[in-house]
């Protein structure tokens, strides 16, 4: 009998295959080539009750009554065999004496090996519905979320294809030989390049097909090589399920596009390049390369068209018959590179290599030492050691991080290293000690930086004053009845270090102003502006003037000049959610944060009688709109940066109200990343340097006021370093060892 569990989001067991056999498939003949392990059996998919989003795949046996009183003691350790479902496992179909199976890598043997489960007397729906509880359980551990509402469309991902189907009779060297050749198949390799086994059928339709040359990173010498003439296609899986394919008589690619893949277009070298997992878990980065510009710019428009599709759940065609054609223009700019932008200063490139080499010159002098000046400070070490960091704010002398609900304060400093702790503030709780202690869901300076206002999660209509002079809770600040503060900002960009006591709020749909001088909530009604729809707001940021920007959880973003009244400008979604937003001091430029690329946005007007005025007082011309600009980090850097792009929230570098900002800095992983916003503007989107740090970077920005020194939070410290300690991405400065080529093939000069 088959038993599919609930869909209980915290049941244990998740899914059962109540009826079956186990095998072990062996690559050689020496015990055969087929063991039975369990005669009779169950598989179950059962969560890892200490870890988020894990879970293992459970063949135990069964027993007939009576039966297990029989066995020798040593048969009693092995009733069990337990699997983590990851994608490395190839789990897949096939067939078993017309008997349905499930196959999968022995991880801890030989990757020759496979595990094999027959499901006897299991029925298709039963089989069918086990696949899709493992590859939900793969879809969460690869994506740390979720995959109850994910489609089957996009599960089926991890799908892999099954050997040729077997009977008893026919279990021989030659079937086993052949199983491994397939798995070989499906791991990266030079020629063919086996990337990825996640294909569509063969026979289904191409959206677009243009001769190309595919390329593979190498890197041993840090190049991409050649493995071949290919035709690149577009292929259409299903409704708003594409595949990019690239396929020739020495070389294949075939991978799903989704986010994951972070495309990057080049159009000075009429290429693309993206990152795909291998089944083994590894990176590799792919490029394909055109003959011509006019193929090039067609693909390109169409991979476009198709990720649309697929972020927004709706066909092109639909979208531009009810839609704008400028936010169509707006989405297919969005990938434009080396592109000057209005203000770029066109300094020739000399300069830049002098720049350079005062640059190169600076980092030979300052190397950055380790601060151990607190090491003989048990408050210090009880701060670093007690938990993991996880917020940061900068002051102009002072840095705070929040680590398990404990706020360290620690002294800023112009030397590099780590920053010398003075305090801890422990226990957060209410006005006179009330309340039960919480960990702020957010904390920002105020009121020039003596105080601070946290968001405590218990209490979403309320803000906490923190006193920072004597550590205390000191009041709360009650909002509204019936409308939650989901996020704050400043009143102005600068007003942190000033005496203002007003701030900016939003809820989902909602933006306002709280100013704790009133009685009873502090919100002023005259200054509310609330959505009928829900526009998932996610991030707020305001200007030196006290204009301001919000961005949602949708991708899009509104721009006002007062709060209260509707937006000037509202820019049109990509697709992909928000995390942060950030504005220059003017309002000039707006650098807003998603997982896998920052987008720069020009808001002056260029055109049309408000021509010279920026989007935050007068709403763009219909044909005039800005056009967006991607931040990416190139495929072969993410290769050496844990394979995924994990964004934090960007800043632009914090100025005097009279100086123009010069550099933007976020981290992924454990690295910071700073891109040169002068030669950006110029067009040149790739001037990005980086520094490694042996653990996760949380959050990191510039001291205040300043543009050359950087605050690094990572899990268990908190450092200064300096933006001339920041290197090119190479891969020493990523911390890469040298690992042994997969090609064969000669050095191209691509």
């Amino acid at each position: 009998m088959n038993v599919l569990k609930s869909h209980d989001p915290n049941a244990t067991e998740l899914a059962q295959i109540s009826s079956g056999q186990l095998y072990l498939v062996r690559s050689d003949d020496v015990k055969g080539s087929r063991e039975c392990i369990f005669q009779d059996a169950m598989a179950t998919i059962r969560r890892v009750v200490s870890t988020e989003y894990h879970y293992q795949l459970v063949v135990t046996r069964v027993f007939e009554e009576g039966e297990e009183l029989l066995l020798d003691e040593d048969d009693e350790t092995d009733q069990e065999r337990s699997f983590l479902i990851d994608e490395a496992l190839h789990f897949r179909l096939g067939t078993f004496d017309s008997h349905s199976t499930y196959l999968w890598r022995d991880l801890e043997e030989d990757d020759e090996d496979l595990y094999e489960f027959v499901a006897t007397g299991a029925d298709s729906v039963a089989v069918a519905a086990f696949e899709m509880a493992i590859y939900r359980a793969m879809y969460e551990r690869k994506y740390s979320k979720s995959a109850m509402d994910i489609p089957d469309a996009r599960l089926k991902q991890f799908a892999l294809n099954a050997p040729p189907s077997q009977g008893k009779s026919k279990a021989k060297s030659d079937d086993v030989a052949g199983i491994a050749s397939a798995i070989g198949n499906l791991t990266v390799s030079a020629t063919p390049v086996g990337g990825s086994p996640l294909q569509p059928p063969s026979n289904r339709p191409a959206v677009i097909s243009e001769p190309a040359f595919l390329y593979l990173w190498d890197e041993t010498i840090e190049k991409f090589k050649p493995e071949g003439v290919v035709q690149a296609s577009i292929i259409e899986n299903g409704p708003r399920d594409y595949w990019l394919r690239a396929q020739g008589p020495e070389a294949f690619a075939s991978h799903q596009i989704v986010p994951e893949l972070n495309p990057r277009f080049a159009t000075h070298v009429q290429s693309i390049t993206w990152n795909q997992y291998s089944p083994r878990g590894r990176e590799q980065s792919y490029c394909i390369r055109f003959e011509d510009m006019e193929a090039f710019e067609h693909f390109k428009e169409t991979y476009i068209q198709c990720q649309y599709e697929m972020l927004h759940d709706v066909a092109w065609a639909r979208v531009k018959a009810c839609c704008l054609p400028d936010e169509q223009l707006y989405a297919l700019r969005s990938y434009d590179e080396d592109v000057e932008m209005a203000d770029g200063t066109g300094e020739e490139d000399e300069e830049d290599e002098v720049e350079s080499e005062l640059d190169i010159e600076k980092e030979e002098e300052e190397e950055e030492p380790p601060y151990e000046q607190d090491e003989d400070n048990p408050q210090a070490q009880a701060f670093k050691h007690g938990g993991v960091n996880k917020q940061l704010v900068v002051s102009k002398d002072r840095s705070y991080v929040e680590n398990e609900g404990r706020i360290g304060v620690f002294k800023n400093s112009q030397d590099m290293g780590e920053l010398q702790y003075i305090a801890t503030i422990n226990k957060l709780v209410g006005p006179k000690g009330k309340g039960k202690a919480f960990i702020p869901k957010k904390m920002m300076l105020h009121n020039q930086d003596t105080a601070m206002i946290l968001q405590n999660p218990d209490a979403p209509n309320s803000l906490f004053h923190l006193d920072i002079e004597i550590g205390k809770v000191v009041e709360e600040w009650k909002v509204h009845d019936d409308v939650t503060v989901d996020h704050i900002a400043p009143s102005t960009k600068f007003s942190q270090a000033q005496p203002e006591r007003t701030v900016v709020g939003a809820s989902h749909n909602a933006l306002f102003r709280v100013d704790p001088r009133l009685s009873g909530n502090k919100m002023v009604d005259s200054q509310f502006k609330q959505y009928v729809s829900k526009n998932a707001f996610s991030s707020l940021a305001t200007t030196a003037n006290g204009k301001l920007a919000v961005a949602s959880e949708k991708g899009d973003i509104r721009l006002f000049d007062v709060i209260g009244k509707n937006a000037k400008t509202a820019l049109p979604p990509l697709g992909d959610p928000i995390l942060g937003v950030d504005v220059t001091a003017n309002g000039r430029y707006i650098v807003a944060t998603t997982k896998t690329y920052l987008l720069l946005i020009d808001t002056l007007i260029g055109e049309g009688r408000y021509k010279g005025q920026l989007g935050f007082d007068r709403s763009f011309p219909a044909n005039a709109k800005p056009m967006p600009k991607r931040l990416q980090l190139k495929p072969e850097h993410v290769m050496y940066m844990d394979g995924l792009v994990s964004f934090t929230p960007a800043r632009f570098n914090s100025t005097e109200e009279s100086q123009d900002e010069n550099l933007i800095v976020t981290s992924n992983g454990n690295f910071v990343v700073a891109w040169d916003f002068t030669k950006v503007k110029r067009g040149r989107l790739d001037e990005y340097k980086i520094k490694y740090y042996p653990t996760r970077v949380v959050q990191d920005n510039f001291k205040f006021g300043d543009d050359k020194d950087i605050i690094v939070a990572t899990e268990d410290n908190v450092l200064s370093t300096n933006k001339t300690s920041l290197k090119a991405a190479t891969r020493k400065s990523l911390g890469v060892t040298p690992t042994k080529s997969r090609s064969s093939i000669v050095n191209s000069p691509f």
